[in-house]
């Protein structure tokens, strides 16, 4: 007698067993070889999940998600097996592969912890990942010296000596892999952190000590995200710069995913944009918010990208977020980047780590409209600008941003470039006189909204020159620009989007930003040009007209599109439109007259 097939009870999505129902997928498409990316579904679902007040609002998110996807309507009631039919069909022409899918992987094994546990989480093993690739890369190195002795493999000096970081037996990455599936690899971990920052004294404060174990994570767990992260290697992956995409891979993702982007993290497009327009060729650079360290990363980027010499650029920054602190320590020693951010997590205001110091770069991204900045015992919080103190307002830090920045400036030939909110350009009309007056601003450039992952307010590079003479810079044969800005509009540049809402630039962009500046510089008036609705060359006079406002739109010209209409031929056309329009009138009038007379009740 043949079997009958038993037909599988469907499970019905309720709201009572939503949370269970997206595990269940997410685990369901790990082992169906399908990543899930940021802008899918589950990613558009969880903006509105992870608030845990109102579940409703995660049920109709999926719902509204599959009917984008499908344009099929999603019942109250429907089945989780027609649901997952849908969703897999599409994800799977989504299927991401390689390097990034491996990423992805490793950014969701723990999603149901606290987010930022999350992210220290994997961070962190990345960090111990990378630094044992260098100290085995580096043993190989020592195992070619002409004098080799076994016992060279074991001295720090060796290691230490070329920016790379001694690591005794148990906190190697292979020692980790291989007890990845003993029950203690949580305290195994914890130690070889304890154990790195102890023997290299630069990590002092950087990394996360004690923190696995407390997680009370499941083995099984842990070892999948030590599994994935050991597949990402030069040996399977032949990327330049292997070690940059993935930290930056991950900063980008958890920031989107934590919603708290401003805190460590600004979008790679806006930072090489300054680093193209500062040109940090050599000397010293700071950023007094330094966040995870972007900002440098990109300098150095932009070095090799002018084949120029990384070890005459030195790092300077500073950071309050202690944890922040910490992923700026991480992410710069990853890539062998040295650095001096001050020996712990402070505010700029409240003690300035850097005092003596005079830097020929500045590159930062300040908080954004920060309140409570000020500190009556805050060593840092009243300046001078053209030989007058100034004590910015209490209620916002923009200003207290610039006056720092120019404080700790090279009087001579020193450059920043940096981010404020868009309010900035209007505000502090006294303290905006005297930055114009002094002849501080070189440029003000306003950006498209929707750059940054944490708010969709549209925001201001500001470049602020110590030297507008005429002066021969990196090759380049530059004009007096003295009482003079230049105003660019970015705003309608914003066709370019990425994770769905967010805005970019593309290289090309970029370099076409730096054109308009340097062409504006350059000795040969000829190379520039006022555009209308993008840039304008204003003289310090023109602004004082203008009450000293910064805003780029009372200097750009506005293209009125309307003065392009034949007005003559535009009103003939909609005179014969009226004309035609009561004939039609007339006519339906006539209609009811002759309507309602035949009724006999007849409309004089």
């Amino acid at each position: 007698m043949a079997k009958t097939k038993k037909t599988p009870t469907k499970k019905k999505v309720t709201l009572k067993n939503f949370k269970d129902y997206i595990l269940d997928l997410l685990n369901e498409s790990d082992s169906k070889g399908i990543t899930l990316v940021s802008s899918d579904l589950l990613s558009e679902v969880e903006n509105k999940y992870d608030n845990e007040s109102d579940i409703s609002l995660a049920y109709s998110a999926i719902k509204d998600t599959l009917k984008k996807y499908k344009g099929s309507i999603i019942d109250e009631e429907e089945s989780t097996g027609d649901i997952e039919a849908l969703i897999f069909n599409q994800l799977k022409k989504e299927k991401r592969t390689g390097l990034e899918a491996i990423l992805w992987k490793c950014a969701n094994i723990l999603r149901t912890k606290e987010k930022s546990d999350n992210r220290k989480a994997v961070l962190g093993l990345v960090f111990l990942k990378f630094v044992g690739d260098k100290f085995v890369k580096r043993q190989e190195e020592i195992k070619q010296m002409p004098d080799f002795d076994e016992m060279y493999l074991e001295m720090p000096q060796f290691y230490l000596s070329q920016n790379v970081f001694f690591l005794n037996e148990t906190s190697r990455w292979n020692y980790i892999v291989n007890n990845a599936s003993q029950n203690n690899i949580a305290t195994i971990i914890d130690q070889a952190m304890k154990d790195i920052e102890d023997t290299n004294p630069t990590l002092k404060g950087a990394l996360d000590l004690n923190f696995y174990a407390p997680l009370n994570l499941e083995t099984s767990k842990l070892k999948s995200l030590i599994d994935e992260i050991n597949k990402i290697s030069d040996n399977n992956f032949h990327d330049k710069d292997l070690i940059g995409r993935v930290y930056e891979y991950f900063l980008s993702i958890f920031s989107i995913y934590e919603g708290k982007a401003g805190e460590y993290y600004t979008p790679k497009p806006i930072v090489e944009l300054l680093t193209e327009l500062i040109e940090p060729y050599s000397g010293r650079i700071y950023d007094p918010c330094c966040g995870s360290g972007g900002m440098f990363v990109q300098s150095y980027k932009f070095l090799e990208a002018h084949h120029k010499d990384k070890a005459k650029l030195f790092v300077f920054g500073q950071e309050e977020n202690s944890t922040t602190y910490k992923l700026a320590k991480m992410n710069l020693a990853i890539r062998g980047i040295p650095n001096d951010l001050g020996n712990k997590a402070i505010s700029t205001f409240t003690e300035d780590l850097h005092r003596d110091k005079k830097m020929n770069y500045i590159i930062a991204n300040p908080p954004f409209n920060l309140k409570e900045w000020y500190s009556p015992t805050g060593q840092n919080c009243k300046f001078t600008l053209g030989g007058e103190l100034i004590t910015p307002p209490e209620s916002n830090a923009n200003y207290a941003w610039i006056l720092h920045m120019i404080n700790k400036l090279d009087v001579n030939n020193g450059i920043a470039g940096f981010l404020l909110a868009n309010g900035a350009l209007s505000a502090e009309q006294a303290i905006r006189e005297k930055l114009i007056k002094e002849d501080k601003i070189e440029a003000i450039m306003i950006l498209p909204r929707e750059m940054f992952y944490s708010t969709d307010i549209s925001v201001t590079v500001w470049i602020v020159n110590n030297n507008k003479k005429a002066r021969t810079l990196n090759g380049r044969q530059l004009r007096d620009r003295t009482g003079e800005v230049l105003f660019v509009d970015l705003r309608t540049w914003n066709q370019n989007k990425f994770e769905k809402k967010f805005v970019t630039f593309t290289e090309e962009q970029i370099q076409q930003v730096k054109s308009i500046y340097n062409n504006w510089q350059d000795v040969n008036r000829s190379k520039y040009q006022d555009i209308p609705e993008l840039c304008k060359s204003v003289t310090k006079e023109q602004i004082s007209k203008k009450d000293y406002s910064l805003v780029p739109s009372k200097y750009i010209e506005f293209v009125d599109k309307d003065l392009d209409i034949d007005y003559d031929k535009e009103m003939a056309r909609i005179q014969n439109e009226m004309k035609e329009l009561l004939k039609e009138e007339k006519k339906t009038q006539q209609m009811l007259k002759e309507a309602f007379k035949g009724i006999g009740y007849g409309i004089e």
